[in-house]
């Protein structure tokens, strides 16, 4: 291989890295900058790099996007199935279809296309793009109520199978292979069974083999990453999606207690960064952007039209059977981000030698520029806005697995003491640790302090605990790490009293002097709650009763257990 190859693609990787910390500074997604970053260094740009091997760049594509889902998966938590997997389903199936449908009229209107080659374009924009949704949920901090992340995160992982099932049945019909074509209307159901399938039989085994192999701590990580597109490959093999199997063996992997499981994520962390990096750039690459500038004006209302028609109209055609509210519908609406998947789905028409690939690759790879640009840097705000964000419970600031037979599944955790609430130091034994975790040290200024009862600690100390990993929520909301912002602290966000779901509205009434006139006394705090959530209430929901809002603070097994209650101003004076 030629070394100045490898020394461009080594400097567009530092470029990028170095440049990253610009994304939260003016508000954009950290992938527009490495796709910017390819498309300087190539041919149109000051790089000059002439790079049209498609080839490599949907190898390159299909097996970051696996990685990506990967991790992803792991990052999933099994619960938010309960609410998510439904509304997800609809939308990453009809809602694919509508988008499409949407898209295809705009495009055989705006550019004057055969009306075959217009659906593939809306074919290959359909869907949301996982890379890009993960990034924005992740990269920007975001916590956002379960309901909204979890259909948004599951969706994206999982409407690949209908965008892929719709672009290669018009590519084959394009091509005049009619039997071929009638016969690819099985290829949906095999995307979606095979891979489902596959996914989580292959992520069980996943499981199987790490807990019982012995082998380096380092290990262990590249041992997912192998498995994992040894799945992705084997999937696509059988006719199944290798995308919606990689991401359902991540999510079996991430809900099932895995040896070095933090080191695993710790890890992936970065190969998923490296995966988005390297997809992003190649991509960059292979467009000119003087071949989007003669597109710019429908490529605009396109993807406008993709933004403020298309996804609102699929969102509110599938979900309004669900107890979504109109903000969080809006929000989701929002969040059709299109990013790496429909550029790799536009690799087909250029690998088929279909008329007007070039067209349909520009075209789509502008869509992407617009959703990243227009939807990607407003989405935190966004949030804000709608007030969809919840309080996290603090992270700590490394886990280390034991990795010790005697230990079980007990890790060292450390938290660093930030905020107001450490300004005033406390004994170490008036910390409130959960059952089965002990204090391990206190570090402070380069020095490690062992815990007596006697030590006091404060801000600036960074505490290490040694815990189970259930235990991570409760060691979070004790010895929090990170000062929310004013209007997500606790009493700000849940209200100033906190009581039990099974309270009776009548000993509310009782014991705070207010009257629901409306609703019977014997009705608990949970009802009012599963009236209306139907049935699925999360983190975050409210429940405006008269001169008080109910806030839902804790769940457990679609109902509330715990509910902050906030006053209204009014109430108070």
């Amino acid at each position: 291989m030629d070394p100045t190859l490898i020394l461009i693609g080594a400097l567009m990787l530092v470029i990028s890295i170095l440049l990253s910390p610009l994304s939260s500074r003016l508000g954009m997604p950290v992938l527009l900058i490495f796709l910017v970053v390819g498309m300087l260094m190539g041919e149109d740009g000051p790089g000059g790099l002439a790079f049209d091997d498609f080839e490599l760049a949907f190898v390159v594509g299909n097996l970051a996007l696996a990685l990506i889902l990967l991790d992803g998966g792991m990052r999933t938590r099994a619960e938010t199935f309960r609410v998510g997997l439904r509304p997800a389903l609809l939308l990453a199936s009809i809602g694919v279809l509508i988008t499409a449908t949407v898209a295809a009229v705009t495009a055989w209107w705006l550019f004057d296309l055969h009306w075959m080659t217009a659906a593939l374009i809306g074919a290959i924009i359909s869907s949301t793009d996982a890379a890009a949704v993960f990034s924005l949920l992740q990269g920007r901090g975001l916590h956002l109520n379960e309901r909204v992340g979890a259909t948004l995160e599951i969706e994206s992982g999982s409407n690949d199978p209908m965008a892929i099932f719709l672009t290669l049945l018009l590519v084959t019909l394009i091509d005049g292979d009619m039997a071929s074509g009638w016969s690819s209307l099985l290829l949906l159901m095999e995307q979606f069974g095979i891979g489902s399938v596959l996914g989580i039989v292959g992520g069980r085994s996943m499981v199987w083999v790490l807990n019982r192999a012995r082998l380096m701590p380092a290990l262990y990580p590249l041992l997912v990453a192998a498995y994992g597109l040894a799945l992705f490959a084997a999937t696509n093999l059988l006719g199944g999606s290798g995308f919606l199997a990689i991401y359902l063996a991540g999510v079996v992997l991430g809900n099932r207690h895995v040896r070095m499981m933090p080191m695993i994520l710790q890890v992936h962390d970065g190969l998923a960064w490296l995966a988005q990096m390297s997809l992003f750039l190649i991509l960059g690459l292979l467009v000119n952007p003087s071949q989007l500038l003669p597109l710019a004006g429908g490529g605009l209302v396109l993807a406008l039209v993709m933004i403020l028609v298309a996804r609102p109209l699929a969102v509110l055609s599938t979900l309004w059977p669900f107890s979504f509210n109109l903000r969080e519908l809006s929000f989701i609406s929002w969040v059709g981000l299109r990013g790496a998947v429909p550029i790799v789905l536009a690799l087909f028409p250029v690998m088929h030698g279909i008329d007007e690939a070039g067209l349909i690759f520009n075209i789509a790879f502008f869509v992407v520029l617009v959703s990243l640009v227009v939807q990607g840097s407003s989405l935190a705000s966004l949030a804000r806005w709608l007030e969809l964000e919840v309080p996290a419970a603090g992270e700590p600031h490394r886990r280390l697995p034991l990795d010790v037979p005697a230990a079980g599944d007990h890790e060292l955790m450390l938290f660093p003491l930030q905020g107001e609430r450490w300004e005033r130091p406390c004994p170490v034994g008036r910390l409130n640790l959960p059952e089965g975790s002990d204090l391990a040290g206190v570090f402070r200024e380069r020095e490690c302090l062992h815990p007596e009862p006697a030590l006091t600690v404060g801000k600036g100390d960074v505490v290490a605990v040694f815990a189970r990993p259930a235990a991570l929520d409760e060691l979070g909301r004790s010895l929090s790490g990170r000062e929310p912002p004013r209007y997500l602290a606790q009493r700000a966000f849940f209200g100033d009293f906190v009581l039990n779901g099974d309270a009776l509205l009548g000993d509310v009434e009782e014991v705070y002097g207010i009257e629901f006139d409306a609703l019977s006394p014997e009705l608990t705090l949970a009802d009012c709650f599963a009236r209306r959530t139907k049935g699925h209430p999360v983190v975050g929901d409210r429940v405006r009763l008269g001169p008080v809002t109910l806030v839902a603070r804790e769940t457990e097994a679609d109902r509330v257990t715990r509910v902050g209650l906030r006053m209204d101003e009014g109430a108070r004076s």
